[in-house]
């Protein structure tokens, strides 16, 4: 099992830090496919839900307000936040629930095509902008990789 929660941010450009979000969910949701165990399944989703919401926490308060400043708001951060926000009302829907079927399984699917589509649009449109900005992406991966850190020892 895949265990993004307990590892530090390291000094990455905004980008890299983000990405690599994607990636450990995308492992995170292959990894629930796979699994059949209920205590697994739980542990997925809870360390699915955890890494979202850290993801999304330090995107909505660092990297979009950043990049949409030095863009002055041409970055389209709404449907940004939209996708976030789609996907925080799905986890708020399974989480506290037991993986205890089909309806909890259609859920974390869809859960995970929300993530999808939030990584596309993040990796072909978002990030492409950014790299077109005068941000410094290691000055804010910094500041990001700070506040992950921050954040994860609040919830530890």
């Amino acid at each position: 099992m895949t265990t993004t929660l307990h590892r530090h941010a390291t000094s990455k450009d905004a980008i890299a830090l983000l990405r690599a979000d994607h990636v450990a969910l995308g492992h995170l949701f292959t990894d629930y496919e796979a699994t059949h165990s209920v205590p697994n399944k739980k542990a997925l989703v809870a360390e699915i839900c955890a890494t979202w919401s850290l993801h999304a926490q330090v995107a909505q308060e660092i990297f979009y307000p950043a990049v949409n400043a030095e863009l002055k708001g041409r970055l389209h951060a709404p449907e940004a936040s939209s996708a976030h926000a789609s996907v925080e009302g799905l986890i708020a829907q399974i989480e506290g629930l037991e993986p205890d079927g089909k309806v909890y399984d259609a859920k974390v699917k869809a859960l995970a095509d929300r993530v999808k589509r939030h990584v596309k649009e993040e990796q072909n449109e978002v990030f492409v902008r950014a790299k077109a900005s005068a941000v410094d992406m290691d000055e804010l991966g910094d500041r990001m990789a700070a506040r992950i850190d921050d954040l994860r020892a609040r919830r530890l």
